[in-house]
């Protein structure tokens, strides 16, 4: 399986120069956030989409040789507005409904950071929004992927366990992405950091993400083009390997002109993951 790529990674603009892009690089896959990708009608509500308009899009993607392997939802699903929350929830649920039109498997999303004013009720409204998205998913038989992340309501494999286990589902799955559960105060010690999200969520992953990091001379966690960081990728495609072989990554962080290097970088490591763990079940 190859590395697909954020759509928007190649700016805004119309779903056929997005997919003609995409196709250009020898990309096979694709994360679509549509709002964030494409400038041809208005996303930023619910209500737009037809099966009409998924499947025009994805035979874009499919005269390009791309599948659209994620749909990506980059709401807040706790917000304190009710009424934002309630219009997050619907416009997830919209892409739940038309996934199947696009040719994609699932609708992943980080479920929204944290704000310095919390009231303690943060978990529970959270639960209630995923339960609710879960319900809508397994109507649709769509999978819907969380993604923990620093900073956000879930930002710990430990934390997205936990709601894995309030929220029981086949239904609910896991997008992992080391480099955003890696920081300032945990980075020397990343590879136990990996290692854990596998031992708590490996079994549970249906998509990766990609992207490098470093601890730059300020101090402060950075975000890299793949292989030109610090992140160890050996460790985390060695385990992906053993875990969950052939799940797609979609590479992030990474400029055009950087695309095909970082690319074959990431491809080039999971190679020899895949390799060595061949001859380790011989």
């Amino acid at each position: 399986m190859t590395v697909g790529v954020l759509a928007h990674l190649f700016g805004k603009m119309s779903y056929k120069d997005i997919a003609y892009k995409t196709g250009e690089k020898n990309f096979k896959h694709v994360q679509l956030a549509l709002w964030k990708a494409f400038n041809d009608y208005d996303f930023s509500k619910p209500g737009v989409l037809s099966p009409g308009l998924a499947l025009d899009i994805a035979e874009e993607f499919d005269k390009q040789n791309v599948s659209i392997s994620v749909l990506a939802c980059y709401l807040h699903f706790f917000h304190e507005d009710e009424a934002i929350r309630r219009e997050n929830l619907e416009r997830f649920k919209e892409l739940i409904r038309h996934a199947r039109f696009f040719g994609a498997p699932m609708v992943a999303c980080e479920v929204g950071k944290v704000s310095n004013h919390t009231t303690g009720k943060e978990w529970s409204i959270l639960k209630g929004g995923l339960e609710e998205l879960v319900e809508e998913a397994e109507k649709w038989g769509v999978y819907i992927g969380i993604e923990p992340a620093n900073e956000h309501l879930i930002g710990t494999a430990e934390s997205l366990t936990q709601m894995l286990e309030e929220v029981p589902s086949t239904n609910f799955g896991v997008v992992l992405d080391p480099g955003n559960l890696v920081h300032e105060e945990n980075f020397a010690e990343q590879d136990s950091v990996i290692k854990e999200a596998f031992d708590l969520l490996g079994k549970r992953i249906i998509a990766c993400h990609a992207k490098d990091r470093i601890i730059g001379n300020n101090g402060k966690i950075e975000t890299v083009v793949p292989g030109k960081g610090d992140l160890n990728y050996e460790l985390y495609m060695k385990l992906l390997e053993q875990y969950k072989p052939q799940v797609q990554i979609i590479m992030e962080a990474a400029k055009e002109h950087q695309m095909l290097e970082a690319k074959s970088y990431i491809e080039g490591i999971r190679k020899k993951a895949r390799y060595a763990e061949v001859k380790r079940t011989i």
